[in-house]
């Protein structure tokens, strides 16, 4: 049970797990891209998912929204397993996702991304296509409801330009849009703050907050600490595909076994030590000292 949680909290989610993933791996040929990854996402709360580049939590994502499969391991979504159901399908469920590079559609207006985004369309069935009388008033719903959300976005006045002619920021935040137009219980961010301008960041920081006070799950990837540590209830790390550690914000930037995952376990030690561990090593294993000319020297050659 994560600490964040206190015990009246406990006793309500306790049993109300939205997200839960257990022994999952996938394998790239000979590499464990994802290794044994077991996590639980509560109801109502946001969680973050961190690690260094190639640390496996993108393809951990593309996995449990159905974009990859896995080798090894199930998850389930309040109780249903998603183990072979694909995307389109974890998406009318109300699990919903953004990408780390956007996936607008750039010929297309704001406006029509956006309706796009909306399930169960009538319009979209061969046979009713034609009659539009069977499906003008769910597009006007529709059509309001995008209107809605792009002006709580601040993109209302751009609701006719094509999409590609946003800037990297705006992408995002339409995306975060398009992806609430299925009124999701879980939203899973793919690093929503890269590329992003500091202006845009705060207003995107802004809109994940707003998601977790309307009661939505919030699941993210991201490398800016200072936006996890601001708006994350619980912080799961992964780090050569497998998770290292878990917990409140503020434990986890302190623990030994992130910082070395970042920065490596010998981040702290000072550079002659290690310089003379590697002459040492080699001595250990060739008997020829003749090797140490190769190593750098901090007083330079000799």
């Amino acid at each position: 049970m994560p600490a964040f949680l206190d015990s009246a909290e406990e006793a309500a989610v306790a049993d109300e797990p939205v997200l839960s993933v257990e022994d999952v791996t996938v394998r790239f040929g000979g590499v464990e891209a994802v290794s044994s990854a077991n996590i639980t996402a509560y109801a109502g709360h946001v969680t973050g998912l961190i690690g260094p580049n190639g640390a496996g939590k993108t393809t951990f994502f593309n996995l449990l929204t159905g974009f990859d499969r896995p080798d090894e391991g199930d998850w389930s979504f309040n109780g249903r397993s998603l183990r072979g159901i694909p995307a389109y399908r974890v998406s009318r469920l109300g699990m919903v996702r953004t990408f780390q590079l956007t996936k607008v559609l750039s010929k297309l207006s704001v406006l029509e991304n956006m309706r796009l985004g909306s399930t169960g369309q009538l319009g979209e069935r061969f046979w009713a296509g034609p009659l539009k009388f069977l499906w003008r008033g769910q597009e006007e719903t529709n059509t309001e409801r995008a209107r809605d959300l792009l002006a709580r976005f601040k993109l209302d006045k751009k609701e006719h330009d094509y999409a590609g002619s946003l800037s990297g920021g705006q992408r995002k935040l339409l995306e975060m849009a398009r992806a609430l137009m299925v009124s999701p219980e879980l939203v899973m961010l793919d690093e929503p703050m890269a590329g992003v301008n500091p202006a845009l960041k705060q207003s995107l920081l802004g809109h994940v907050k707003s998601l977790r006070e309307e009661g939505m799950t919030v699941l993210f990837v991201e490398h800016d600490m200072d936006m996890v540590r601001d708006i994350s209830d619980w912080v799961i790390v992964m780090a050569q595909g497998q998770v290292i550690a878990e917990g409140p914000p503020d434990s986890i930037m302190s623990d030994q076994r992130v910082v070395d995952a970042y920065l490596g376990a010998h981040h702290d030690t000072d550079i002659s030590e290690l310089e003379e561990v590697v002459v040492v090593g080699r001595e250990g294993s060739s008997g020829d000292v003749a090797d140490e000319s190769a190593v750098p020297r901090k007083d330079g050659p000799a």
